[in-house]
């Protein structure tokens, strides 16, 4: 893909049964107020759903928020959809009610990172900023 030029294009996903996004629409805004494009998905999407749309929206990256307990399913979902499209260079993290022993094996499969109940906004802004792509114009 090359390296695109422009803000960092997040699209923030609620995949599974969970209904509670007030945490992901505050991550979203965070996202967006550090000057990163934000495309929320909304709730109950399916991770064809999350993928489609990364992929429609040129994502550099997905932010998944899960509290239904379905997160090492919906993950390795999305993930394995991204590789089978030929789209494993968006970078998937997320967040939501996670327990410790889950997040090795999340990052494992492949999810970037992980953030957990008392992660700050600006602590997900800046890791965003310094792990998905940098944009073009770095200066020197």
């Amino acid at each position: 893909m090359g390296v695109a030029a422009g803000p960092i294009r997040v699209v923030v996903a609620k995949p599974g049964l969970d209904g509670h996004d007030r945490g992901a629409k505050v991550i979203a805004r965070a996202l967006r107020d550090a000057g990163m494009e934000v495309i929320y998905t909304g709730l109950h999407q399916t991770p064809e759903q999350v993928v489609d749309t990364a992929i429609q929206e040129d994502a550099d990256a997905i932010g998944l928020s899960i509290l239904s307990g379905a997160h090492n399913t919906l993950f390795a979902a999305v993930i394995d959809l991204l590789k089978e499209r030929d789209a494993a260079d968006i970078l998937v993290f997320g967040g939501g009610i996670i327990p410790d022993e889950d997040i090795p094996p999340l990052k494992e499969k492949g999810v970037a990172e992980i953030f957990t109940p008392g992660a700050t906004t600006t602590s997900i802004v800046e890791w965003v900023r310094q792990n998905v792509r940098q944009p073009a114009a770095s200066g020197g």
